[in-house]
């Protein structure tokens, strides 16, 4: 499924109740799929919203799914030594993408090293006004999620030898996180913008563009990644 395609819940006819027992069960099966296979979780996340009341449309987009599994069987989780223990992530919004309720879609992945550790696809619980509101919301997510896999690895007496990096396509959103100055159009993401600077208590924020650089996992973002957030360590 393309992150470009869109569902709606009065696409297609009602689906028969042995259908839609079947939908529910396929669609169950396909969550605990995507712990090894982060490629079906944008694909598995939009049919997962329609088990209530599955219909044709939605059962249509269930087959490509398991014909594009039965297509990868091979394909699964890389994890591989590496020298580099660096941790990163890249987040981005789909800002309103929901064509019923008008919801974000927000996802992240975050990398130790090469290796792929932790990711997430999830409609945001409110509509968001702006693409920097969806993008900020979800910065704030990965945020959270870097900070925790920091302390898990310093528990573990594992040491960092950089900084976390936190990449996101919306210039924006950089832009907000480097103004410490609110107005009336931002006001209502607070909460969100200071729980996304928390960090800067113990590190320093530098923003750097990066026109060329092409984000090469299409199965959780689409577009050009254009400017990362680097989360670097106070001097002082």
């Amino acid at each position: 499924m393309s992150s470009s395609d869109r569902l709606c819940a009065t696409d297609g006819d009602s689906l028969s109740d042995n259908d839609a027992t079947l939908y529910r069960s396929l669609v169950g099966g396909l969550q605990y799929l995507t712990l090894t296979r982060p490629d079906l979780s944008f694909a598995v996340n939009q049919v997962c919203q329609y088990l209530h009341a599955p219909r044709s449309s939605h059962w249509s987009v269930v087959k490509r799914i398991l014909q594009f599994v039965h297509g990868t069987v091979a394909h699964g989780l890389l994890i591989q030594p590496s020298a580099s223990s660096a941790l990163s992530a890249y987040s981005d919004a789909d800002w309103a993408g929901s064509l019923d309720d008008r919801r974000t879609t927000a996802r992240y992945a975050l990398f130790y090293g090469p290796n792929l550790i932790a990711w997430q696809a999830k409609k945001q619980s409110t509509v968001s006004r702006s693409s920097t509101e969806s993008e900020y919301k979800v910065v704030a997510d990965a945020t959270a999620e870097l900070i925790w896999v920091e302390a898990l690895l310093n528990e573990l007496s594992v040491q960092q030898v950089s900084s976390p990096v936190l990449l996101c396509d919306n210039i924006g959103t950089t832009y907000l996180s480097s103004n410490p100055v609110f107005d009336a159009r931002t006001k209502h993401i607070e909460i969100d913008y200071y729980f996304g600077r928390e960090p800067s208590r113990f590190t320093a924020w530098t923003f750097i563009d990066l026109p060329d650089l092409c984000c090469c996992f299409s199965f959780l973002f689409t577009g050009h990644v254009d400017c990362y957030v680097r989360l670097g360590r106070d001097p002082t």
